[in-house]
């Protein structure tokens, strides 16, 4: 890989990078790829679909760039014991964080209790062994109810409150960010994903309070240079 940078190199964002490559036909070259730039990088993970977790928990071994994987990906429909379930095989494949989606019908139902419970159960699997970010799928959710959600992330103790999975209607906003800090203030970190395509992006983004960036456009974060690869213009598309 070429390691020339360009004049807007800033690699003190990758700290806050999950290099994402999730798309159903990723092959396994395209996870690889993504493993190697992360750590070219420093990334701060390489967020993947379940089924690469032990394949990437190999290739980033001893490079500090973590292994994160998702949960109930991507509607978030599947059962707590089945969520809790995927959670403890990501972690026994060596996940070191974990990407849940909510229940978003339960939360729009004002079903509370179900929502709390469902991050509880995937909370609980991870306690000790992995960090827990919970999708909520902002695009979907008002205001009250984004804020309601944030509360139940912090009170079964999930680590990051996390605004989208890259399969709803739109990525994460400002005005996203600014409610789920004015919610959970200094007690939780936030996760702001989908849409950041440009380093001015990622710079916007953490300065409106984001700790972690879910994104598949790691080489022009970094570099600065929007003419660089993503996951959507590099060769994994299928033809056809």
């Amino acid at each position: 890989m070429d390691t020339q940078h360009s004049p807007k190199y800033k690699p003190e964002l990758a700290k806050y990078c999950d290099h994402t490559v999730l798309k159903a036909y990723t092959k396994r070259e395209a996870v690889a790829d993504f493993c190697d730039e992360a750590i070219l990088y420093k990334a701060a993970s390489v967020c993947v679909n379940p089924c690469h977790v032990a394949f990437v928990k190999e290739k980033l071994n001893g490079t500090g760039v973590k292994t994160c994987t998702v949960i109930g990906f991507p509607l978030g429909a599947a059962t707590t014991a089945v969520k809790a379930f995927e959670a403890a095989d990501a972690v026994e494949n060596g996940a070191d964080e974990l990407d849940m989606v909510i229940n978003v019908g339960a939360l729009r139902d004002g079903d509370t209790e179900a929502v709390y419970e469902d991050i509880l159960g995937v909370v609980r699997v991870a306690c000790g062994k992995a960090l827990v970010k919970v999708i909520v799928e902002t695009c979907y959710l008002t205001e009250d109810e984004l804020a309601a959600v944030c509360r139940l992330c912090e009170k079964a103790g999930a680590d990051y409150v996390k605004t989208s999975s890259g399969f709803g209607t739109r990525g994460a906003s400002l005005e996203d960010l600014a409610i789920m800090q004015r919610t959970v203030g200094d007690t939780m970190k936030i996760k702001a994903s989908t849409g950041i395509l440009t380093q001015e992006d990622a710079v916007t983004m953490v300065e409106a309070g984001a700790s972690r960036l879910g994104l598949s456009t790691l080489l022009r974060v970094i570099e600065g240079d929007d003419s660089l690869p993503t996951a959507s213009t590099r060769n994994i598309v299928p033809k056809g």
